[in-house]
């Protein structure tokens, strides 16, 4: 999938039909289960984790596929309307501090059955999709067990008291924007008291582009910090803590650009915050969620376009998207060494046979002077990357523009082309 960028069958087997019928068998196989390769994510994640402080991110994605009243192939209703399709769920790590993706940490993946007709307020947290942000870091302590420091981080629909009152522990803490105002211990109102911190700092934000509706600016911020305490909530679980004491971090822009939303965080975190740099730091991790949608992108349109697939039933779409899903964080992982951030193996995006095509192809791509050598780590994920990315026309010079998706493509296409003849050639 990484290297044909596609989650179609008849391209990822080249047009042969033995091979197709083999991946078709594999999906089909009822000893292959979604929970056995959601688990099989973390594996190398674990390894890459050891010692680090480790970003854990988490967020759910609707993967809506096309069908018919007369083909709805055992899929459920996702999002509004008549959509149906299946939701993935994802936890990715990145190193805190050079903001590398070290992989996959766990996640979920499902269909829904059909309508729940119980209100959510009468349901038991085990009975309610929002038990999904708690196990996926339950599971996170477990693979992540070797890392330094552990800090969740997720969106809004993570927030909420079950969350604060049972997960945080030593060394495992957690980031999430607010969901909505609330009343505090103190009887005061949570936006009130955000407003009402005295201002800390001032600074410029670069913010990426989100599409062509809403590109790339600058964003001069405004911060305010302070410690709260909530209260537990109604239909909160009577057995958790009353009241969770919080950090509070609230960054807003005061003059946006004319016909733009103001951009304003207020964020929840169990990180002790004493100092406006400390405040600015719980800013810069929480933006780098953007990973996690990279992630999304990379499964859907702007790469391995998991929604065109047309296998036939919900059971196997839910196992090629946990395929899909680990092949989107190794392109990710790929992208990302073109700049040498990390020193992650090269097996993390290649097996034992492509890698030794590699070293082969390795002296035909480098040039003769120390600017045109290969300034990676042998057998590195950022020598492969180095390698694929001249393969897809990159002159390596340090003043030309880095590559992207669409150089880093083509090269991994002449490169499946070449390790194919190479396994071939070693039979």
């Amino acid at each position: 999938m990484v290297a044909r960028e596609s989650t179609c069958l008849r391209r990822l087997a080249g047009g042969e039909r033995a091979e197709i019928v083999r991946y078709g068998r594999f999906l089909a196989n009822p000893k292959v289960t979604v929970e056995a390769l959601i688990e099989g994510w973390g594996e190398p994640t674990a390894a890459a984790a050891q010692g680090r402080h480790v970003l854990a991110i988490q967020d759910t994605s609707e993967i809506n596929f096309r069908t018919s009243a007369q083909r709805q192939r055992g899929l459920g209703e996702i999002g509004k309307g008549v959509g149906r399709g299946l939701l993935v769920h994802a936890m990715l790590a990145l190193d805190a501090d050079k903001g590398n993706c070290l992989g996959l940490v766990a996640g979920r993946i499902w269909t829904r059955p059909g309508r729940v007709t119980i209100a959510h307020k009468q349901r038991a947290l085990a009975d309610k999709e929002s038990e999904r942000w708690i196990s996926t870091a339950e599971r996170a302590k477990e693979v992540l067990a070797g890392a330094a420091m552990v800090t969740v981080v997720a969106d809004r629909e993570s927030d909420f008291h079950a969350k604060w009152a049972s997960l945080p522990g030593p060394g495992f803490h957690l980031l999430t924007r607010v969901m909505q105002d609330r009343r505090l211990a103190d009887g005061s109102s949570l936006y009130e008291t955000g407003a009402g911190l005295p201002v800390a700092g001032t600074a410029c934000l670069e913010l990426r582009a989100r599409g062509p509706q809403e590109p790339g600016r600058s964003a001069n911020l405004t911060l305010r910090f302070g410690s709260v305490v909530l209260c537990r909530s109604q239909g909160s679980a009577k057995h958790l803590p009353k009241r969770v004491k919080l950090t509070l971090v609230e960054v807003v822009e005061l003059e946006p650009p004319s016909g733009v939303e103001p951009l304003r965080w207020r964020l929840f975190t169990t990180h002790e915050v004493a100092s406006a740099e400390a405040a600015w730091q719980i800013v810069a991790w929480y933006k780098m969620r953007w990973t996690i949608e990279q992630l999304f992108r990379v499964m859907k349109t702007q790469g391995l376009k998991l929604e065109d697939s047309q296998l036939d039933t919900a059971d196997r779409l839910l196992k090629l998207a946990a395929i899909a899903t680990r092949a989107a964080a190794v392109t990710i992982q790929l992208v990302q060494a073109r700049d040498g951030r990390g020193l992650e193996p090269a097996s993390l995006a290649f097996d034992r046979n492509e890698i030794a095509a590699l070293e082969a192809l390795s002296p035909t791509v480098e040039g003769k002077t120390q600017l045109q050598k290969n300034p990676h780590p042998r057998r590195s994920l950022a020598w492969a990357s180095w390698i694929i990315a001249h393969l897809g026309g990159w002159d390596g010079y340090p003043s030309s523009k880095p590559p992207g998706p669409i150089t880093f493509k083509h090269g991994l296409e002449y490169f499946r082309a070449y390790a194919a003849g190479w396994r071939a050639k070693h039979v």
